[in-house]
């Protein structure tokens, strides 16, 4: 029986593909072409935790399985503190730490945004009148450094760009701002920055997934390996850990949050390679990939039930179908594939095995509360935070004298909650150094420091302890989160293949900001200033690693 993956990737490519099947052996064992690769395909799959990945990697038969005989670093770090989609993904294809590309979290607090809501979201324009950082004008504004993509343009105007994702906020930090083809799913359709022209890939791409999601979708199989995890939990006022993806006919929403969502980026993305004949110039391309249903799902489900397993399974099939239909168009193509952060399992089901220290987080350490106990201490007659992610930001408009009683204020009565590790003053985030060493060694203030941004960060970082989450009440679609500074958020695995790398694994750390420098030397591409450094691959003739 064919696939979902495979089925939607023939449907959705140009009508001479969708003759026959793409082929699905295995490429060819070859030595490692001398010349550099011709297309560049980056892909990010949210939430890929590198706990994740060791629990399935022996269960892998398709995409995954092709990677795995490449290079693999199976414990790599999104290292700073904050373990979000959005910075997370603007280390991915820049070399920078989000200390640098400026993306410190999902949102943000600006104080001077000439709108009553004053929360910005990373992939925004706050600057459109009428908008909200919920209801918003996407924009690349935000992102302050290159992309590969960009580098590569500007070293070679011929060298096409592009970026596909389930997520608005990874097709821009991923694919930049100067880019030929961005598009994303908005929650109806995929959509791109107004006034772009629709190519023929994403209407052919947006028909079949209008088609799919117009009919119910019956059960997926389980596969024999994911039995041991089919056990139901309450959460949330919901019976959890046995879902197989049943959905009925016209539920955008579960769409989003299947294997199928994935299936639809692939298809579009090799809808674009195809009718863009990318990889097939004198030039090297590139094109984004932003993988987004393991973040939806893990958010909905957690790690550790049938739904997750059945979406391992679905989305290595997802790849291997890709894969083959790239072999089979002849492309001499280079994969790298990591994640923006990891995430560990909802805290109701740690609970049940032997984590009794996993917790919600307590009410009282909500930014309103602490607020509160701020402005009686001081006899304010306003709340004096404003709060957004872990960073929380003084009432500008207050009196230097009083902000640096709210700062101490807040600081002590943060850190006397038995559930916070610390919270940082910005005055020490900014006075730490940037960190040299491995990731693992990095204290929680380095690690702050990583994800500090003097412009955008907040007055004061609080940091949960470990396994306390940040969901104070589970519910429908929200019963395990990340952000976290700590390992299970902060490792990701990252794997390299191109046809006859010779194969390895590097069991010690390396970063997602290595992955441009890395990828520039394969193809020749000088860069420097980086936050990352360069990889050996390859021991043969592709290693190109300045010394």
């Amino acid at each position: 029986m064919k696939s979902l993956a495979a089925a939607l990737l023939l449907a959705a490519a140009a009508p001479a593909l969708a003759q026959s099947e793409a082929p699905t052996a295995p490429a060819p064992a070859a030595p490692t072409p001398a010349a550099p690769p011709r297309l560049i395909v980056a892909i990010s799959v949210d939430q890929f935790s590198a706990d994740l990945f060791q629990q399935y990697r022996n269960r892998f038969a398709g995409g995954f399985a092709r990677l795995l005989s490449g290079g693999v670093f199976p414990s790599a770090y999104q290292g700073h503190a904050a373990t979000e989609t959005c910075p997370g993904h603007s280390t991915i294809l820049t070399g920078m730490r989000p200390a640098h590309t400026g993306i410190v979290a999902n949102n943000w607090i600006d104080q001077r945004v000439g709108r009553s809501d004053k929360i910005v979201y990373c992939s925004e324009d706050e600057n459109v009148v009428g908008t909200t950082h919920e209801s918003y004008t996407v924009s690349d504004k935000h992102l302050k450094v290159p992309t590969l993509g960009e580098m590569m343009k500007a070293a070679n105007p011929a060298t096409r760009v592009v970026s596909v994702a389930g997520k608005d906020r990874a097709a821009v930090m991923m694919g930049g701002h100067k880019v030929d083809e961005l598009w994303w799913w908005d929650g109806k359709t995929y959509v791109s920055y107004a006034g772009r022209a629709e190519p023929r890939a994403v209407t052919r791409g947006k028909a079949v997934v209008a088609a799919l999601v117009g009919r119910p979708q019956a059960a997926l199989p389980l596969p024999t390996w994911c039995k041991p995890l089919d056990r139901p939990i309450q959460v949330g006022g919901q019976t959890l850990g046995q879902g197989r993806f049943e959905r009925a006919a016209g539920d955008l929403k579960a769409f989003r949050a299947s294997p199928a969502a994935d299936a639809a980026v692939l298809s579009i993305a090799a809808g674009l390679i195809q009718d863009m004949k990318l990889g097939q110039g004198a030039q090297p391309d590139i094109i984004a990939i932003g993988a987004s249903a393991t973040d939806y799902i893990g958010h909905a489900n957690g790690t550790q039930g049938t739904e997750m397993c059945i979406q391992m399974d679905q989305l290595d099939q997802a790849l291997e179908s890709f894969f083959a239909t790239l072999d089979g168009w002849g492309i001499d193509y280079e994969v790298v594939l990591t994640a923006d952060h990891g995430a560990h399992d909802m805290t109701e089901r740690q609970q049940q095995r032997a984590m009794p220290m996993e917790a919600h987080v307590a009410p009282i350490a909500q930014i309103e509360a602490v607020g509160a106990l701020v402005a009686a201490k001081l006899k304010l007659t306003d709340a004096p935070l404003i709060g957004a992610e872990g960073d929380v930001y003084i009432d500008d408009k207050l009196p230097a004298a009083t902000r640096a009683k709210v700062l101490a204020e807040a600081q002590r009565i943060y850190q006397a909650m038995p559930q916070v590790a610390a919270a940082f003053p910005r005055a020490q985030i900014a006075a730490t150094a940037m960190p040299t060493t491995p990731p693992e060694t990095w204290t929680l203030i380095e690690r702050a420091r990583a994800s500090f941004d003097p412009n955008r960060s907040g007055d004061l970082l609080v940091l949960l302890k470990p396994r306390v989450t940040t969901i104070e009440t589970p519910a429908p679609g929200y019963v395990e989160t990340h952000g976290s500074p700590w390992d299970y958020d902060r490792r990701v695995p990252l794997l390299f293949w191109r046809k006859g790398m010779t194969p390895f694994e590097q069991p010690l750390s390396v970063e997602t900001v290595d992955i441009v420098p890395t990828l520039a030397a394969t193809i020749g591409l000088p860069v420097s200033g980086l936050d990352g450094r360069c990889l050996d691959l390859d021991p043969g003739p592709a290693t190109t690693c300045p010394n």
